[in-house]
């Protein structure tokens, strides 16, 4: 049965802490809704209204677009081992980009230092959190983070992915500007 509640309570942190993966779909108007895997090593519960997850460079930036556009942005939890459960965040948010005041604070409040990589936080208002059944979501045992992505930024440097970032994230598949990068 679906419960809807105005905030994060207890035991929905607890449940997010238990978690390996989050999904994030966004979309602003006219455009195609996106949907993303995420690990939950970078998402931190703010407070009872707000979230927040350390978004690495990847190979687009839909969501940046997304909220920069006032889209809304969906992050989705489901329970993969134990009891069934999905628990869902629905706001509305920002990017909060390198180099900024907002960023430094968030990083140095939430992370012992930058992982290689980082490109933005998306921060989330939580405006409303259903949690429903999930009985219709398998069994899965998690077995590890994959290395890829770390190694993938690793390779590149820091002025390889600024050069990335500038060529592949400035603006979504359907031409929405993303937010600014350094470069």
């Amino acid at each position: 049965m679906a419960k809807d509640f105005p905030r994060l309570e207890d035991n929905h942190r607890d449940f997010i802490a238990r978690q390996h993966i989050f999904f994030t779909a966004s979309s602003a108007a006219n455009s195609h809704v996106n949907l993303s895997p995420r690990s939950t090593d970078t998402f931190r519960v703010l407070g009872p209204s707000q979230v927040a997850y350390l978004d690495l460079t990847g190979s687009g930036n839909e969501t940046s677009a997304h909220l920069r556009a006032g889209g809304r942005a969906t992050i989705m939890f489901c329970a993969f081992e134990g009891p069934p459960l999905i628990l869902r965040l629905y706001g509305r948010g920002r990017a909060v980009v390198r180099g900024t005041a907002r960023y430094a604070e968030l990083l140095s409040v939430h992370f012992t230092s930058e992982p290689m990589g980082a490109r933005q936080f998306i921060e989330l208002d939580v405006e409303l959190v259903k949690t429903s059944c999930g009985y219709g979501v398998p069994l899965f045992h998690y077995e590890d983070e994959r290395p890829s992505i770390k190694m993938w930024a690793e390779k590149k440097g820091e002025e390889g992915l600024a050069a990335y970032r500038q060529e592949n994230n400035r603006v979504s598949m359907d031409g929405f500007p993303a937010s600014p990068f350094e470069g």
